[in-house]
């Protein structure tokens, strides 16, 4: 469906894909299995944030109430939250100047 799309079209498809495959029937996922999905498919974004406060903010509030559900929009938000206090998005960003 997104052939002729643009590469951020076809990283937000890829992204709704993914939520989609784990989501219950609903299209929901809970909070414990959000935190696992951003961890196994958003690790290496994710990675050596865990002394940032915004990061233990958003992680914990995953561990509470664990069965609690989310739908696709929150996912996003968090997902951007991440990718946005990333340092990993540091580099790319100099990598991107630097050329």
């Amino acid at each position: 469906a997104l052939r002729k799309g643009s590469d951020l079209e076809k990283a937000f498809a890829t992204a709704a894909l993914v939520y989609n495959n784990y989501a219950d029937p609903e299209g929901k996922l809970s909070k414990a299995e959000t935190k696992s999905l951003l961890q196994s498919q958003f690790g290496h974004f994710m990675q050596g944030q865990e002394n940032k406060p915004k990061y233990q903010e958003i992680i914990s509030s995953l561990d509470e109430e664990s069965e609690n559900k989310i739908n696709f929009e929150d996912f996003m938000i968090l997902l951007v939250s991440l990718t946005l206090m990333s340092d990993l998005l540091q580099e790319i960003k100099n990598l991107k100047t630097t050329k």
